[in-house]
């Protein structure tokens, strides 16, 4: 296999659930048979397998490529197998490694160990213990990177499940998008306030696009500039102050899956050009590394400022925003989508309340529509946090409301005052008409929000402001 040649594009089959598309194994021994026999039989199951005759060619081929496993005989000529594996954890490789050996004893069976071999067998031995052994150490390596992802994300499971709650023709909008771009390998950018659920349509993204890796959040703005590189890129062993060992970056944890990054705008600009020649190259060098590590990982990033005038005052690069910029979903504010609040709202209680152990009050048609006068500028994280706060002190979530408006804001300011009336022989028909108006007002002419705090419908709102329309002599 050549250089820099990609591992994921071949299709092998996995009859027993180990996903092997990106699977590369290097054996070294002094025996051809031994080397040919291996190589033939894991070729069929694994997407490359390489083969060296001594300890100096097994290292020059892992200096060009990356090993997901080794399998290395101990005695050679010219080198020691066990020698060779304790100077490769001294410069700090993670790589499994499998050793054979048709000179046993207990002695090398516990130098063996001491190496942090993850397997040992003698020789001769069957096939069927290869590939168990084999298959043994990838699951290990695949479920201590998914562990590693899971831990990551946890934090995060209420709002993936919450967030895209809604039925109103944006929110369709942003699933239908979704749902479009999903299998394709295109780099995608979310932009949107905080707390409109960025990340859960990333994830939703990453789930409908059938690829077999995992989903790695990464928020950039969360992680010092100092160390962003190692966190994302890895680093080896005594590469910098304090790297006692040898560490995976957060890039590697997302082979064959979906690398997310959250808040992409605080990235600083050196790291920029890093990603930059990531996106360009698909390789990544650890921090204190000469070999490049060739990666399939989608990018998804996402943003709450503005990219493009941040590239204007040189906070961003701009060749890195053209590459991220080719498909762009934007996630609209709570504010955009009160119809959705009644529905949000109630899935809020029920969860919550089922998480907390409390009851789940009920929420009048007038609170929504004082809730609906609100203007989330927290959007839908807002909402659930004043709904689990509701909840834990006992008081309805318009309390908390409350305490938030201005009072001016909760003030009639009409700037308009045709057709307003005053004084006590206003007639019924007055009084309904300067009370929508004012409401009206209030919601800074959102309609839909003001027919929430009405407790009417949109169309008997809009029907009665064309009445009045009408009879001052406006046209329809």
């Amino acid at each position: 296999m050549k250089e820099g040649a990609t591992r994921n594009d071949m299709g092998w089959d996995a009859p027993d659930g180990l996903d092997r598309r990106s699977s590369a194994i290097l054996v070294v021994d002094d025996e051809p048979g031994i080397r040919k026999f291996l190589s033939r039989s894991l070729g069929k199951r694994y997407a490359m397998v390489e083969t060296a005759e001594t300890v100096e060619e097994a290292e020059s081929l892992r200096q060009r490529c990356h090993f997901d496993l080794i399998i290395a005989d101990i005695r050679m000529p010219g080198g020691n197998g066990m020698r060779w594996m304790e100077s490769l954890r001294e410069q700090g490789s993670v790589t499994d490694v499998i050793f054979m050996t048709a000179y046993a004893d207990l002695e090398t069976a516990i130098g063996a160990i001491r190496t942090g071999a993850a397997d040992f067998l003698l020789k001769p031995f069957r096939m069927e213990q290869m590939t168990a052994a084999v298959s043994r150490c990838l699951e290990r390596r695949r479920m201590t990177r998914e562990n590693f992802v899971l831990r990551r994300q946890v934090d995060q499971v209420y709002a993936a499940q919450e967030a895209f709650v809604g039925q109103c023709k944006l929110m369709r909008d942003v699933c239908n998008t979704i749902k479009r771009i999903a299998t394709m390998p295109s780099t995608v950018l979310i932009q949107g306030e905080s707390g409109t659920g960025k990340e859960l349509a990333a994830r939703s993204t990453h789930e409908l696009s059938g690829r077999s890796g995992p989903f790695v959040p990464i928020n950039c703005g969360a992680i010092s500039a100092e160390l962003i590189e190692s966190e994302l890129f890895g680093h080896m062993k005594g590469s910098f102050t304090g790297a006692h060992q040898a560490r995976e970056g957060l890039f590697s944890y997302a082979e064959a899956g979906t690398l997310f990054l959250d808040e992409i705008g605080e990235m600083p600009l050196p790291m920029q050009a890093k990603l930059l020649r990531f996106m360009e190259e698909r390789t990544i060098r650890p921090v204190g590394s000469n070999q490049e590590i060739r990666l399939d990982a989608r990018i998804i990033a996402a943003t709450n400022r503005n990219l493009a005038q941040d590239v204007v005052q040189g906070r961003f690069r701009q060749d890195l925003f053209y590459r991220l910029n080719v498909v762009t979903l934007p996630m609209p504010p709570l504010r955009e989508h009160v119809e959705d609040l009644p529905l949000l709202t109630r899935h809020f209680l029920a969860t919550l309340s089922a998480e907390l152990g409390l009851p789940a009050p009920q929420v009048s048609e007038a609170e929504f529509a004082e809730m609906a006068a609100y203007a989330w500028p927290g959007n839908v994280r807002e909402l659930r946090n004043v709904i689990e706060r509701s909840l834990l002190l006992g008081q309805p979530p318009t309390q908390y409301l409350l305490s938030q408006i201005p009072a001016s804001d909760m003030q009639t300011s009409i700037s308009d005052g045709a057709g307003l009336t005053s004084g006590e022989d206003m007639t019924l028909q007055q009084a309904e008409k300067q009370h929508i108006l004012q409401v009206l007002d209030r919601c800074s002419g959102n309609k839909s929000r003001a027919a929430l705090r009405l407790e009417v419908s949109r169309k008997t709102l809009e029907r009665k402001l064309k009445t009045w329309r009408l009879e001052n002599g406006g046209t329809d």
